[in-house]
Order: structure tokens, then C-alpha cells, then sequence
């Protein structure tokens, strides 16, 4: 690699007078490695050069995985942190309805994530993290918090030493619930029912756009209770004098007989006259301008909200993720913080809420989590909704999708659409205007009004990373790639022996699928530049004349003395970094197990094996006739490229459905890449020829 991938930190310094928030261990955050990227997985296709990207790993290394290319580029980041509840997220693990099989009865409890942490375990976790969340930002970035009182107090003072204070806008509160909470059951504190949204900015410059409710009907009818006779409007009376005369600029001239100061120019008057906004009080002595709902605004949105509703148990937005958050809370954020075409950041993805209402709104979005389940949830929600903008665009299908929800119906759509515009309905769109009629601020809104419709494009196209969950087993030239990004090496495009030079050493990548041996040795030694090692020899004989490193998979315990042995007339220095024993950071990834074949033109799932789910109900002594009462979604590539998936063909039944197993083979098919995704989210990759 040509560059240096470590990425350093300005810390801001220590102000005199203004408090820091110290706790045991508290550890410096001044730089990160990065880490490379595995792309697995492409769904539809890129517009205006871009294509949203959903990263499986922990948000460390993903966002020092993003600094390379975004820093300083993310308009807006919200995150939902674990609070530090100490709660014990668990996922029901429901077998599927299928055949003669009836159950559908919870299997077992699957821990989707812990938040349980000791005190200052948290704190460092969160400091890290937001001190790279800082750098992603762009200059006109913002940045939401959601949390609740657990670490309210320590999360504020960590975003004003990392982000200053001056950048603190708002401490939103959100009222997620209208219950009393548990003082039914003798609970000695009040009824917990609003979270806590931390706002703050990059600079003291961030995008705004500022959001609206609609008018209560007491505003609208102490407010707007005039009727404009000929068309039924109703509307309000405003002055349009000049408030301070001409000690504030205001013109001074006549209009339809009053003379006077004015907040409008004389063609402005003109205009609005014609518009038959201006009207002559009874008397013919003042003006008055006639302000029409339709034009309004609607009421400026606090810092409460309680206008916005969580996610009901009956609600169709409910995915049965333990921390889903509602859609119009982020829509509300999202279009606040944005413009169409930013880049949104969420590393605390979960059920994918921020990434699907910013592909409704026309952002451009980046996503994170650890959790393999949110992933999964993410991807079929992502699919479904993209699905849905096509289908209402009514272009010609490209991607067969199978679901419950349609039963044995198959319907299709074109992920890479030629999408015209979305248009928002009207009576969609907030309210856009001021708190109190009458007021300056009011007017002054309204006069800048901001359209009832907008039109936006959604870039629908997204593809899945795994950040250190990389899968090295089933692609020796991609587990090259990877091994080279990860270590740091620079790569020799053309050699016969070695891959790249690391630190002034040689280095040569041994096969990934098994352990290095003595024959794996024999190429070493059939292209080495002998010649050139009889020179340096001469000229430096206490020296080494090569410095090896061999980079490998686990190895023979005498793989390095071999070497060593067999060119004992030349003085080397050899290193082995086996990746298994001395870069325990990077995890590797191994799968379940199934069978599939081409029978008759189709391509058929005989049986599928995910190992680790059928341990667990084996241990809950469940018996599973069908397996696919097991499976969660089926994906295939019918030309799949040897690095990339892009399923022609995702099968993602209802809840109480099955995957059909047994899918018809196009013509023209190749390679065929088939995906198993079991309930615990863990998935099987397997290559059909």
C-alpha cells in the first residue's frame, strides 16, 4: 500500500475554567489501524457513483475502516447506544410452520446483545468511539445521541470535551411512552417515560432545517378564524407596518391611501396586493396582510417531543428487535439535520431504521453493527422497502422475490429503476410555520416557505461488508487481498515468489485453506534469486542477505528450521506470522453445512445442517421433521463472480412459512452462489457448478 493507514487524532485541549470528566483508566484515543473491508453481498445497483454500504463488524474497527475514504465527509450521525441498563437483549427463536409440522412454539432465547457493563468500561467505550464519530463528521456535520438517564450525565460531559460545549445544541427529550411504568408494583421513583437526544454539531455551523408540527386546533381557531368568503379559506390578519420606523430601514411612501412605514417594499406591497393578500381595514386607515393556512407553516418543533409515538406491538413497522426505534423519530431527525444526497451515519444500526428512512428521503447511508442478527434484519428490511419504491414505479422486474406475505405468488422488481421522482403527498408534509400568529419570526418564516411537495430520488443500491469477520476459507486470491490490506503490506503486482514487502522484509502469503508444510516451501526455493544472494553474501557476510517473512494459516512446527536447513550456505532471516496464533485480532469465519444439487433444471436444497442453531435445540430436546422450519431466507446468484454476491433471487418467507428449497435454474446460468440464512441470522455460503 502506497499510503500510511494510521489515523491520527487532534485531542482538543484542557480549557482553563472548564470541567473534564475523569474516571480509573481513562486511556488517550490519539490514532487507529485500519482495517480492510470484505465485500459479500450486492444488492441492486449504484446511482451517481454511489451505493450505500452496511458494515458486520464492531464500530471501531468499521469506522476506522471508513476514516480512509469519509472522513470528514458524513453530514449526519445518529446513534442508539447501549444505555447501560444492564439489561440482557434476547431474541425468540421460533421454528417455522411447515409440511405436517404445527409447532410454533419458542424454541429458546437467543442473546442478541448484553448491556451490561462496569461504570468505566462504558465511559472509555463511548469516548472512543465518538472521538472517531468527530473526525467522520463533515464541517456542516451533526451528531444525535439517544440515551436515557443511566448515562445521561457522563455522555454530556464526554460530548462537550470531545465536541467543545459552544457545539451543544439541544438536550431533546423524547416521550416514548405515555405508561406510569412500574409504580403499579411498587417502584420507588417516578414513571420512566422519555429518552434523552443529545444534539450537538461539528461546528457551530450545521445543516438546519427547521422541522414543524401541525397547528392544535385551539392555535387554529383563535389563530386562523377568518374565512376568505369566495374561496372558504381560512386565514389570519398580520400587520405589515414597519415595527421602529425608519430608525429600523423601513420605507416610508403611500399605499391605497395610508401613508406610513412599512416592512415591504413599495413592489412588494404591489405584489402581494394582486395576490389579494393586502386588505383596507373598514376605517381606510391601516393595512393588514392576509395570512392563508395553505401557506402556514404550522408550529416550530421544541425540545419535547411527545408528538412522536414508539413502535405498538401491532404496528407494521414492528420487526421484533428488542431496541427498534420509530421511523418518524429519525424522519424528523433526518430531514432536520440533512439535505438530500448527504451521507448518513449509523453505527449502532440495529433493526436498520436510520438506513430505511434515509433511502425514503433520498440520503445516502452507511451502516453499522456487531450483532449478526441486526445485519439480517437490516438487509430483508432494506430489500422489502426497496421493493416497495420499485413495484410503485411499476419497471420492468429483475429480481425474483419470494415471500410469505404474497403466499405462492411471485412478484418482481428492478432494483436499478429509473426512478423519476418521490413525490411527497401534501398532506405528508409537516406544517411548516411559526409558534403564535402575529409573530415577526412567524412572517418572516412563512415568507420563506418551503414547498408542500419535494421531490427526491432514493438511492436504493446497498452492499454488506463484513470489518473483521472475514471469510479467508472459500477465496485464496481474496484472502490474499485481504491478508495484504490487513497487514499492511506493500504489494508487488508481478513476482514470481514474493507477495509484497512488509518493514523491509519479503513477504510470501502461503495458501489459506490448511497449514503451511515443507511442499509448500519447494516454490520459495525454486525462485529465489540465488545470484543476487552470492553477491550480498560477498559483500556483507555477517549479514543476512534476505529478510523472509512467511505469512500462513497455522504451519508444521519445524516449517521455519526446514527452510533454514535446506539454504544453511546462505545466513537468513526468516519470520513466520501465523495469523491463528499471532493476529488473534483478526476473527475468521467458518460455516454450517448443506446439500444442494441441480436436479431436472432446478437447483434443489436436499438438506440443510446449521450446526450451531440444531446444537441449541438439541439441548432444548426440540425435534425438527423439515429443515426448513430452520431457515430464515434463501439467496441466489445465478452468475455469481467469484468475490461479489448479487442474489437474482431472495426467498424470504412470513413468519410462519417456510423457504421453498427448490428454485428453477435460468438459462444462461453459471457459477450459482446459494445463501442459507438460519434463525440465529448465521449464515452458509455454498458455489454450485
Amino acid at each position: 500500500m502506497n499510503e500510511q493507514i494510521t489515523f491520527e487524532f487532534n485531542e482538543r485541549p484542557t480549557i482553563k475554567g472548564f470541567p473534564e470528566l475523569r474516571w480509573t483508566g481513562k486511556r488517550p484515543y490519539r490514532s487507529t489501524q485500519y482495517f480492510p473491508a470484505q465485500l459479500r453481498e450486492r444488492y441492486g445497483e449504484e446511482r451517481d457513483g454511489w451505493i450505500n454500504k452496511i458494515f458486520w463488524g464492531d464500530n471501531l474497527q468499521v469506522m476506522s475502516h471508513l476514516l480512509k475514504e469519509f472522513r470528514g465527509k458524513v453530514d449526519l450521525i445518529y446513534i442508539d447506544p447501549p444505555f447501560d441498563s444492564k439489561a440482557d437483549y434476547k431474541k425468540s427463536i421460533r421454528l417455522k410452520v411447515g409440511g405436517a409440522a404445527q409447532s410454533d412454539r419458542t424454541a429458546f432465547e437467543e442473546k442478541q446483545y448484553g448491556d451490561i457493563w462496569t461504570n468505566d468500561e462504558y465511559i472509555q467505550f463511548m469516548y472512543e468511539r465518538l472521538i472517531i464519530m468527530r473526525e467522520l463528521l463533515s464541517d456542516k456535520g451533526s451528531l444525535y445521541l439517544h440515551c436515557d438517564w443511566h448515562q445521561s450525565h457522563h455522555l454530556r460531559c464526554i460530548l462537550d470535551e470531545i465536541f467543545g460545549s459552544d457545539n451543544c445544541h439541544n438536550v431533546l427529550t423524547w416521550k416514548r411512552s405515555h405508561a406510569q411504568g412500574n409504580a403499579g408494583q411498587g417502584a420507588e421513583h417516578f414513571g420512566r417515560v422519555s429518552d434523552t437526544i443529545f444534539l450537538y454539531s461539528k461546528t457551530g455551523s450545521p445543516i438546519w432545517n427547521q422541522q414543524y408540527t401541525a397547528y392544535t386546533q385551539e392555535v387554529l381557531d383563535r389563530d386562523y378564524k377568518y374565512i376568505n368568503e369566495a374561496t372558504g379559506e381560512r386565514y389570519r390578519l398580520t400587520p405589515v407596518d414597519g415595527p421602529g420606523g425608519a430608525s429600523k430601514g423601513n420605507p416610508y411612501y403611500e399605499f391605497l391611501g395610508v401613508v406610513g412605514y412599512w416592512r415591504y417594499s413599495k413592489e412588494t406591497m404591489a405584489s402581494l396586493y394582486e395576490k389579494g393578500e393586502i386588505i383596507l381595514s373598514s376605517t381606510g386607515k391601516s393595512l393588514s396582510r392576509r395570512r392563508f393556512l395553505k401557506d402556514a407553516k404550522g408550529t416550530p418543533v421544541t425540545d419535547l417531543w411527545e408528538d412522536l409515538n414508539r413502535v405498538s406491538p401491532t404496528s407494521s413497522e414492528r420487526l421484533d428487535y428488542p431496541t427498534q426505534k420509530p421511523e418518524v423519530l429519525l424522519e424528523r431527525i433526518i430531514n432536520n439535520s440533512s439535505n438530500p444526497g448527504s451521507i448518513i451515519f449509523d453505527c449502532f444500526m440495529g433493526s436498520g431504521t436510520t438506513q430505511a428512512v434515509a433511502m425514503k428521503l433520498g440520503r445516502r447511508f452507511i451502516g453499522a453493527d456487531i450483532n449478526l442478527g441486526a445485519i439480517q434484519t437490516t438487509t430483508k428490511r432494506l430489500i422489502s422497502l426497496a421493493a416497495e419504491l420499485a413495484l410503485a414505479e411499476e419497471e420492468q422486474p429483475q429480481i425474483s422475490i419470494i415471500t410469505g406475505d404474497k403466499k405462492d405468488k411471485k412478484f418482481t422488481y428492478d432494483l436499478d429503476y429509473k426512478y423519476e421522482a418521490l413525490k411527497v403527498a401534501e398532506d405528508s408534509v409537516p406544517y411548516l410555520a411559526a409558534a403564535s400568529a402575529g409573530d415577526d419570526d412567524e412572517d418572516e418564516a412563512e415568507d420563506a416557505a418551503a414547498e408542500t411537495a419535494t421531490e427526491t430520488k432514493p438511492y436504493t443500491g446497498f452492499e454488506v461488508y463484513n470489518v473483521n469477520n472475514y471469510e479467508f476459507f472459500r477465496n485464496p486470491i481474496e484472502a490474499r487481498d485481504l491478508l495484504i490490506e490487513a497487514l499492511e503490506i506493500q504489494p508487488f503486482p508481478q513476482s514470481d515468489i514474493w507477495d509484497g514487502e512488509l518493514d523491509g522484509r519479503m513477504v510470501k502469503i502461503m495458501p489459506v485453506n490448511r497449514i503451511a508444510t515443507k511442499a509448500d516451501l519447494e516454490e520459495i526455493k525454486a525462485n529465489l534469486p540465488y545470484k543476487t544472494y552470492e553477491k550480498r553474501k560477498e559483500e556483507n557476510p555477517n549479514q543476512p542477505v534476505e529478510r523472509i517473512t512467511i505469512v500462513c494459516m497455522g504451519h508444521e512446527p519445524d516449517l521455519k528450521a526446514s527452510l533454514e536447513q535446506e539454504l544453511s550456505e546462505y545466513k537468513l532471516d526468516i519470520e513466520i506470522v501465523d495469523i491463528l496464533r499471532d493476529k488473534a485480532d483478526l476473527r475468521l469465519k467458518r460455516d454450517s453445512e448443506a446439500d444442494i444439487a441441480i436436479e431436472g433444471g432446478r437447483l434443489v436444497i436436499r438438506a440443510f445442517y446449521p450446526l450451531n442453531l440444531m446444537q441449541k435445540l438439541s439441548l432444548q430436546k426440540e425435534f425438527v421433521e423439515d429443515w426448513r422450519q430452520l431457515v430464515e431466507s434463501v439467496m441466489i446468484d445465478w452468475n455469481y463472480d467469484g468475490v461479489v454476491m448479487q442474489p437474482t433471487v431472495t426467498d424470504v418467507p412470513g413468519k410462519k412459512d417456510i423457504v421453498k428449497g427448490i428454485y428453477d435454474v435460468p438459462e444462461g446460468a453459471g457459477t450459482i452462489k446459494v445463501k442459507i440464512t438460519d434463525l440465529l441470522s448465521e449464515s452458509l455460503e455454498v458455489e454450485v457448478r
